[in-house]
């Protein structure tokens, strides 16, 4: 791998979708709406129930986001025959993915310090620990979402198939993630899968955070979470294909 090829993907990446308007405010700009929308829908209740759950979704929002733009981009090179074309150059698969990687790193940066930025500060959810850090939590979920994009899209051959990842990769992570249900209270079966989910761990640390000034137990998630990320860029760099069939 080259750091100077990995950088020349990453601006091209940026570049293009740069040039997509409706991309490009889906990812900085929907998991702030969300976040806004949801503050809307409980504004009247009295209990707080924003507060609550607000901090697992900001974990999720950037996560499902970054999955879904991530994977049907990466198939979109793939089937276009651009993704062929780059590795006939001196490109290595690791480059590519680490370009994207890193590409889209910089925009979940952007995208998680604006839903950050305007949850605590707009919509008043309470945070008792670093917002910074609340921050490089949501960065660092949006990263896993990217990995996990990446990595699904070299099992799809079209588009319509990355999207039917989303119900087999993302959901029953959203399920057990500890959202609905406590993730100690679940049956031992589906704690023990839930224990096994990097999601989990996400929203683990962005609970955490509203309720202590502690932070060994979220740098401990933020480790875990990072696991995963190199896990899904390594698994990913060994299945990318080259082109659709």
């Amino acid at each position: 791998m080259s750091l100077r090829r990995t950088l020349a993907v990453a601006g091209r990446v940026l570049a293009q979708i740069r040039r997509d308007h409706r991309t490009l405010v889906m990812l900085v700009l929907l998991p702030t709406l969300l976040m806004s929308l949801l503050w809307w829908m409980y504004e009247e209740s009295p209990a707080p129930v924003f507060d609550r759950i607000g901090p697992a979704l900001l974990a999720i929002f950037p996560f499902i986001v970054m999955f879904l733009v991530t994977s049907v981009t990466t198939l979109r090179e793939r089937s276009s025959g651009t993704l062929e074309r780059l590795l006939a150059m001196p490109l290595g698969k690791g480059d590519f993915l680490l370009g994207y990687a890193l590409a889209f790193g910089l925009l979940a940066a952007v995208q998680s310090g604006v839903a950050v930025g305007v949850s605590v500060g707009l919509l008043g959810l309470e945070i008792t620990g670093s917002v910074a850090l609340l921050v490089v939590v949501a960065i660092v979920d949006a990263v896993l979402g990217t990995a996990l994009g990446l990595l699904v899209s070299a099992f799809a051959t079209t588009e319509f198939q990355a999207v039917q990842f989303m119900p087999a990769i993302v959901v029953p992570q959203i399920l057990l993630c500890g959202l609905l249900v406590p993730r100690d209270s679940l049956p031992g079966v589906l704690e023990a899968i839930s224990d096994a989910l990097p999601l989990s761990y996400a929203v683990d640390a962005m609970t955490h955070l509203t309720t202590s000034t502690d932070t060994g137990e979220v740098w401990t998630d933020l480790a875990v979470i990072a696991g995963f990320v190199v896990a899904g860029l390594a698994l990913g760099s060994a299945t990318l294909r080259r082109r659709t069939p």
